[in-house]
């Protein structure tokens, strides 16, 4: 069997986090593996705007940051932070910078769409905490605006996280430097919890466990620091479910190196999936490898997202190609994401001649509809549309993928590795 062997960037989830808990901790981290593109680089951009020194020069294998301590301050001049459409920034960000104590008020916005997307979750909390913080237009999402103060007195505060475990995560991660031992309480469900978990894993590995009580919903934080520490990042699941996936719809074997098993990561689940649909997987010390059926052999699912959201586009870009009708539920996140994946995944299938069908938390998509038809592809901006889409170009021959480059937000080579695995398509 020949085998596509490819290596993913390093998993934004876990870069981004373990860059938080670098930037608090006391002394010098070295971050091994990081991901280099747009996200990660605003929020490293936007953690030096509070005089945390990144180093990488190096390489962009290595980033050495130089812990603060917790003792944040906004560099002369700043009275803004720009944070794209980094939702998992523009949220983290947000709750680091409530611990500022000196300064003039400064506001943390985004592009367009991400003063569409909500935050008002995570600044209530956040009020709760003792912070000066609101929305700048009282909109509930960003722009934010931070007037520096005594730092967060802590305490007890609860959050809504059931659109985003992003606030829950946000809150963790600053809770070690308040000035009380926080608790923090959930109001609701869950949303996407593995996500969650890496955000707990990557605390532990910077020296603070969380007192996590899943019955009552609380999740106890000490008073303490982050200790520096050498962390190496895992290559990127959610980037590796497009390559995988490009194996289930070909009959090709891909194996993708750099993502460990068991990993950190819930979207590494993303192969379980493929499995049910009739894929051989095969997991070893040198990566996991997917194997797909071959034409007619993949199977349709009915499948709860909830805990993978990221990956319902991957899931909808082979649904077509599946015997029966693959249904989608459990994600109604989708909709506040980089844009509404629900409706974008829906209207650009449909233009090819896809039979889809919209659910207020996923989609219906009918599989094996014979020939479809090539056309353009809109990418509303978003990396994972864009990235989808190269799936369904596999067996599509000439699709058009507008805006391309979009990909920068998480994987800026991801065409050219593309083009190494599977050929231009």
């Amino acid at each position: 069997m020949d085998v596509i062997r490819v290596k993913v960037p390093g998993s934004k989830s876990i870069t981004q986090r373990a860059l938080v808990c670098a930037a608090l901790a006391q002394g010098s981290s070295t971050l091994r593996g990081p991901l280099v593109s747009e996200d990660p680089i605003l929020l490293k951009d936007a953690l030096s705007s509070l005089g945390v020194r990144i180093d990488t020069s190096h390489d962009h294998e290595v980033w050495q940051v130089e812990g603060s301590g917790g003792r944040l301050g906004l560099k002369s001049g700043t009275k803004a932070i720009f944070m794209g459409n980094n939702g998992t920034g523009i949220r983290f960000l947000t709750a680091l910078a409530c611990l500022v104590r000196e300064g003039e008020p400064f506001e943390i916005y985004g592009t367009k769409r991400m003063e569409e997307r909500p935050i008002a979750p995570l600044v209530s909390a956040l009020q709760g905490l003792g912070a000066n913080i609101r929305t700048k237009r009282d909109t509930g999402c960003p722009p934010v605006v931070i007037t520096p103060s005594q730092g967060l007195k802590g305490g007890e505060t609860s959050v809504d996280a059931s659109k985003s475990s992003q606030y829950l995560s946000a809150l963790l991660l600053v809770a070690p430097y308040t000035e009380l031992p926080t608790t923090v309480r959930l109001v609701g469900p869950l949303a996407s919890s593995p996500y969650l978990e890496i955000t707990l894993r990557v605390m532990e590995a910077f020296g603070i466990k969380v007192d996590v009580q899943e019955e009552e919903g609380a999740f106890l934080v000490p008073k303490g620091s982050y200790k520096a520490c050498n962390y190496s990042i895992e290559g990127d699941a959610s980037s590796a479910s497009y390559f995988y996936a490009g194996a289930a719809i070909t009959g090709r074997a891909v194996c993708v190196e750099n993502v460990p098993s068991p990993s950190l990561q819930g979207d590494a689940r993303f192969v379980d999936l493929l499995s049910k649909m009739g894929c051989s997987i095969t997991r070893g010390p040198h990566g996991t490898t997917c194997q797909g059926p071959g034409e007619g052999g993949l199977q349709a699912i009915e499948v709860d997202m909830g805990d993978m959201p990221d990956m319902v586009p991957t899931l909808a870009a082979i649904a077509p190609f599946a015997q029966g009708e693959t249904v989608i539920t459990g994600c109604p996140h989708l909709r506040i994401k980089e844009t509404d994946r629900i409706s974008a995944m829906a209207t650009e299938l449909k233009k090819l001649g896809v039979q889809v069908r919209e659910l207020p938390d996923g989609l219906v998509i009918k599989g094996a509809p014979g020939h479809l038809t090539p056309s353009k592809i809109h990418t509303y901006d978003d990396h994972r549309i864009a990235m989808s889409f190269a799936v369904v170009g596999l067996r599509v021959k000439g699709i058009e993928i507008e805006d391309p480059g979009c990909v920068k937000k998480s994987f800026p080579t991801f065409w050219e590795v593309w083009d190494m695995a599977f050929g231009a398509s």
